[in-house]
């Protein structure tokens, strides 16, 4: 049976690079977002590739739809090998000094709850198997620290030590997990258009890189699955 990745967070910009990434290694795509109109266009897109791909609509910020989710891309494809997860959702980087309870509540579901769900329903059947991979993207402020940069970054970081926890503990097992540190905004992607549009104001300079090359990143990790994540690109 050929692979299957997942992509939660299938967007415009990273997420469609992965899953044309992968595609072309002849992995099946099934794709998560929100809005089903962009993940019906990613889909016929992929098709015209000749990438076996099916979309469905999901909000990530509901933990607890995660089994019903993982249920319906095992009804479609079989199975799932690789969890790549990356969302992204417009979020104010405000001072560690001003955050509270309240605002990391808000985020606590998209950016650590519901990836370690979903691994807590795809893991088994990796281990089972001898084989799999499971890929976090997360901003460069979890290795980085700024000034500045807060709200919902310390749950990235909780993530990026979850996964990181992840791949010494499946070290030998034949399951990849590690996780890509973004330190810029990526073309295409949705953040790269609310910043240009003024919804998302940054505290610090960036640069752009290619989605193509965040994606081949990811495709060297799985196959090399000599680190835990990587920092990209470096200072």
């Amino acid at each position: 049976m050929p692979k299957t990745i997942a992509v939660f967070g299938a967007g415009s910009g990273m997420g469609r690079s992965v899953a044309r990434r992968f595609g072309r290694e002849g992995y099946r795509v099934a794709l998560v977002a929100r809005r089903r109109e962009p993940l019906d266009e990613l889909v016929a897109a992929l098709a015209a590739e000749g990438i076996e791909a099916a979309g469905f609509v999901a909000d990530l910020r509901r933990t607890e739809d995660v089994p019903a989710l993982v249920a319906e891309i095992r009804e479609r494809f079989g199975r799932i090998d690789v969890l790549n997860y990356a969302p992204f959702t417009p979020a104010a980087l405000t001072l560690a000094a001003d955050l509270d309870a309240a605002e990391l509540r808000e985020w606590v579901n998209l950016y650590l709850l519901t990836p370690v769900e979903l691994v807590h329903h795809v893991l088994p059947e990796m281990l089972e198997r001898g084989d799999g991979g499971i890929l976090f993207v997360y901003g460069s402020s979890v290795i980085i620290p700024a000034a500045g940069v807060s709200g919902p970054v310390p749950l990235m970081a909780a993530a990026r030590n979850y996964v990181l926890t992840l791949h010494e503990e499946l070290a030998g097992r034949g399951v990849y997990a590690g996780g890509l540190a973004v330190r810029a905004l990526i073309a295409q992607s949705q953040a790269d258009q609310a910043v240009q549009g003024g919804e998302l104001k940054l505290n610090m300079e960036l640069p752009v890189v290619e989605p193509d090359e965040l994606a081949d990143l990811e495709w060297q990790l799985m196959q090399k699955r000599d680190r835990a994540d990587v920092l990209y690109p470096a200072p």
